[in-house]
């Protein structure tokens, strides 16, 4: 019998995985999907109902999708695709202005990162007045057919209240801002004992040496504290202590379940919402001049070409000398490197002179053994990037009134590179003994990422200096010595960001992995306690590996995995969290110079306009739309070309632009190109 020719083939046919992951929009409306399969670009128009944090679906798109006006040049770096379905919703509560519309209350969200308008019932909240800010939990998600809805379920302020902007901010990332009643009372318990500690045969007595600290001007907890020895071998004995605040939390309790719930302390522009009760942070475990305290202390002997020969890690007590900040210890530092003494012993700012001098000679010595404990981490591979750090300056209202921008110093550094190498110690420390602990663990970049940046880095030529096919295999020492020859030149910072954002993030794990970035093989965060929960961890395990097991190592053990996972979220919430507040400001302060003429450099290409980055790190867009001739987009090379006048706009370049429309709250601004 003939076979049908419309008879259809029996062969079994199976749905296609979608590769799935985490969207990630940016405030212009486009995201990014980080899946299995590598990360994928998702146009503005293509995001579906998804809202910026859920577990989505993805398919691939045509590259012919990824025009948008706002779309950053990352788009051209990444295949395109859509989103097919929402897996799972990040967001379960929102943020947002609250607007009468009856009989609905229509939210519309603070976040620029999410699109969609939430309708409530007015009825349901009779209360809410038009242009409060209020937190809606959300009952429906938007589909094709219809809209978010919610029901209201907090009043947070009221449009224009002092402080409402970064109220805005602590609310949509679910940042904790009070301690419960039994943390406080705990803390409120808990006594100077440090003198104990002098009996207890655990502790050594390190009262006798010159010990001090160095940290910002405006610090407030103060949880390490350095100290150094010349020794007749002509090595170094480089002591670093941290405040021992495991011994007043202990596992368990309340104080101890609401820091590891918080994960980290938050430093927003105009407030710190710390890990841990101020009556310890700022009191009890931080570092006080003059005061005896608990510390965990780590040792270094440190050989003339800047390794670490051994390390004796232990409890002890000491008895800070002086409170230092980073700019009196770059006078200090400044003055040695004249020759003048006496000035570098008055820039330290103590009242005794002879303390002074005692001070001013362990700060010399201190960046003496930081600059060769560099040149050895450099050597095997390390990298150095060198970066811009904006903190606006906000007058008593909370309005921002400067800025100022920190670059690292001498002074930065050394304190750095001392911690850098505790960390190292106390790292290899627990690994050598088998013990649990939480690491810090950074991969290497993929190949394929670090090749997107080549054709930018022979626009800029640096092939002539530089093996660019040895950078795009992600060879450490090649990335080293692009950084190298970009320092001093006007696209420094621009190429270390670049690299920066080519880089993967550095996470919390309980195996012992290699640190790319710092070229460790064994990698710890020991030494900030007061201000991260991982810290704490690795000074109980440390004790542990000391002292011998508690009956709250087992649990300890068992959760390490979780913590360390959460632990990696927190912070990435609190950075998160951190910039939007120092940006919101940065944005109104821009706002204040609309018309204003500036120079910038291009830190962005799309087929549509670029972005400017100033000087203060403020980034606007400069849109060619309205133009008589046709920009064409190398997505390669990062560059514009005129159609008519081949005029062509690159990454890096500096320009003029006129500061035009600034949105705060959305953290971006328009700008105009002022032709030279």
């Amino acid at each position: 019998m003939a076979r049908s020719r419309s008879r259809k083939s029996n062969t079994r046919r199976t749905p296609r995985a979608h590769p799935r992951g985490v969207l990630e929009l940016c405030g212009a409306g486009y995201g990014f999907v980080q899946t299995a399969e590598g990360e994928f670009y998702i146009p503005a128009s293509k995001t579906a109902d998804a809202f910026d944090g859920d577990l989505v679906e993805v398919a691939r798109l045509g590259s012919s999708s990824c025009n948008s006006r706002k779309e950053s040049v990352r788009s051209s770096e990444k295949p395109p695709a859509r989103v097919v379905r929402v897996l799972s919703r990040a967001h379960e509560f929102v943020v947002g202005r609250y607007e009468v519309a009856e009989p609905f209350g229509v939210v519309v969200p603070e976040d620029p990162r999410i699109r969609h308008d939430i309708f409530t019932l007015r009825r349901d909240a009779p209360h809410v007045q038009d242009g409060d800010i209020v937190r809606v939990r959300m009952t429906a998600y938007p589909t094709r057919h219809e809209p978010a809805q919610g029901v209201v379920e907090e009043v947070v302020g009221h449009t224009g209240d002092a402080g409402i902007d970064v109220e805005l901010i602590v609310a949509r990332h679910k940042l904790e801002t009070r301690f419960s009643a039994a943390s406080l009372e705990q803390a409120a318990a808990v006594e100077h004992d440090a003198e104990r500690a002098l009996s207890d045969g655990r502790y050594r007595d390190l009262t006798g040496r010159t010990v001090f600290t160095i940290d910002p001007d405006d610090a407030k907890d103060f949880d390490d504290a350095l100290s150094i020895e010349r020794l007749d071998d002509g090595s170094m004995l480089l002591g670093v202590h941290i405040a021992d605040v495991s011994h007043y939390v202990e596992w368990g309790s309340p104080i101890d379940l609401q820091a590891r719930r918080r994960g980290t302390s938050v430093y927003l522009v105009d407030r710190v919402i710390p890990m841990l009760p101020e009556s310890l942070s700022n009191d009890v475990c931080s570092l006080l001049p003059g005061e005896l305290r608990r510390t965990m202390s780590v040792d270094m002997k440190v050989s003339p070409a800047g390794e670490v020969l051994r390390a004796d890690i232990y409890p002890s007590v000491i008895e800070s000398c002086a409170r230092l900040t980073y700019g009196r210890a770059q006078e200090c530092i400044d003055a040695l490197r004249r020759g003048k003494s006496d000035a570098a012993a008055k820039a330290v700012g103590v009242a005794s002179d002879a303390l002074a001098r005692d001070i001013a000679s362990c700060i010399g010595a201190l960046n003496e053994t930081a600059q060769r404990i560099h040149t050895a981490r450099i050597a095997r591979g390390g990298m150095d990037f060198e970066s811009v750090e904006a903190k606006v300056r906000l007058d008593e209202a909370g309005r921002p009134v400067s800025v100022d921008l920190r670059t690292k110093t001498d002074a930065t550094a050394l304190v750095e590179e001392a911690m850098i190498a505790a960390n190292e110690a106390v790292a290899r420390f627990l690994r050598d003994r088998k013990t649990a602990n939480i690491y810090r663990v950074h991969e290497a970049p993929t190949k394929s990422d670090m090749a997107q940046l080549k054709p930018i880095l022979q626009e800029f030529g640096y092939d002539g200096h530089v093996s660019l096919d040895a950078f795009s295999c992600a060879d450490p020492r090649a990335i080293q010595r692009v950084l190298a020859y970009a320092r001093g030149r006007r696209e420094e910072f621009l190429v270390s960001s670049l690299l920066v954002r080519s880089m993967k993030r550095a996470v919390y794990r309980d195996v012992c992995e290699r640190h790319f970035g710092l070229a460790s093989d064994a990698y710890s965060h020991f030494t900030s306690p007061i201000r991260r929960y991982p810290d704490l961890m690795v000074h109980r395990m440390v004790k542990t590996a000391l002292f011998g097991r508690s009956q709250e190592t087992t649990a300890e053990e068992h959760a390490m995995a979780a913590i360390a996972e959460h632990s990696s979220a927190a912070e990435r919430t609190a950075e998160e969290a951190a910039r939007e507040s120092q940006e919101l400001k940065l944005y109104e302060l821009l706002q204040q110079q609309v018309g204003q003429v500036a120079e910038g450099i291009i830190s962005g290409v799309t087929a549509s306009g670029f972005f400017v980055r100033l000087e203060n790190t403020a980034e606007g867009f400069v849109s060619l739309g309205g133009r008589e001739e046709y920009f064409a987009l190398d997505p390669v090379r990062r560059m514009l070309t005129g159609s008519d006048t081949m005029a062509v706009y690159r990454l890096g370049m500096r320009v003029r632009v006129r500061i035009g429309a600034v949105y705060p709250y959305e953290r971006r601004a328009d700008f105009k190109l002022v032709e030279r």
